[in-house]
């Protein structure tokens, strides 16, 4: 126990240091590339980052399975992924592909990891808010238009106890307004990382497997139901041969 205390606030301490490199590095690079609709220069040092202090903990470990589409480099996706904790961007980070975030426009508020993840070319969303989720959506298909793909958590929040919530329409839309394809990513693991409300990390291994993309090409918006239910099933379907690697199980 004394142990993992430690390595925990070792891993306080690299974090920290890190973003405080980090952060010149992407102000400047968001200055540079400010009208880009991909944010693809910002967002590659904000998985630099992730990727940095990942390696530097003693307690992390992760895995990726699976290859992405091969046009995925130029073609833009909407990537969606089950939410198990905060620790999920850090193994998404280790995918071999850009994207754009769209994350709840509370987490820019806070000084530092809001800097990080406003210059980082994330997209705020206001839920519950009309506007808000029009602005969203408009700068997503902007994105999308240029050639890189889109993340979203479509639980829209992160399961307590692992077990898969409801997809929200959100992502489903997107990709059949934008007519590309969805791509879902199973992970597991992340929640012994860093379980919801806890301020303490622990030692766990994590895995993301890249399924199959689900094509939206001919669909239209009356299709949403279909689409979220087939990514959500991929993903469930995933989940059980991942966490028998991870050491996550349900009763």
């Amino acid at each position: 126990m004394a142990k993992h205390a430690l390595a925990g606030i070792f891993t306080y301490a690299e974090f920290a240091v890190c973003v405080t490199a980090f952060l010149p590095i992407m102000a400047v690079s968001s200055l540079r590339h400010r009208g880009d609709p991909t944010q693809r220069e910002p967002g590659r040092w904000m998985r630099r980052l992730g990727r940095t202090t990942s390696r530097l903990t003693p307690l992390w470990t992760f895995e990726i399975d699976g290859e992405p589409p091969p046009d995925i480099a130029h073609s833009g996706y909407v990537v969606v992924a089950n939410h198990e904790s905060v620790a999920d961007p850090f193994v998404l980070s280790w995918l071999p592909f850009d994207m754009r975030w769209v994350a709840k426009e509370e987490l820019f508020k806070p000084p530092v990891i809001g800097w990080a993840m406003r210059w980082g070319g994330d997209i705020p969303l206001r839920r519950g808010k009309a506007e808000s989720v029009r602005t969203m959506m408009d700068e997503c298909e902007r994105a999308l238009g240029g050639g890189i793909s889109i993340m979203m958590f479509p639980e829209g929040t992160r399961s307590k106890d692992g077990d898969l919530l409801p997809f929200k329409d959100g992502a489903f839309s997107l990709a059949l307004r934008a007519q590309v394809p969805v791509l879902p990513i199973a992970l597991a693991g992340t929640r012994e990382m860093r379980p919801k409300h806890s301020r303490w990390f622990g030692k766990a291994h994590a895995r993301a497997r890249i399924l199959q993309p689900i094509q939206t090409k001919g669909l239209g918006m009356d299709d949403v139901g279909l689409v979220r239910d087939q990514a959500r099933d991929a993903i469930r379907a995933a989940l059980p041969d991942l966490r028998s690697t991870t050491g996550f199980s349900t009763s």
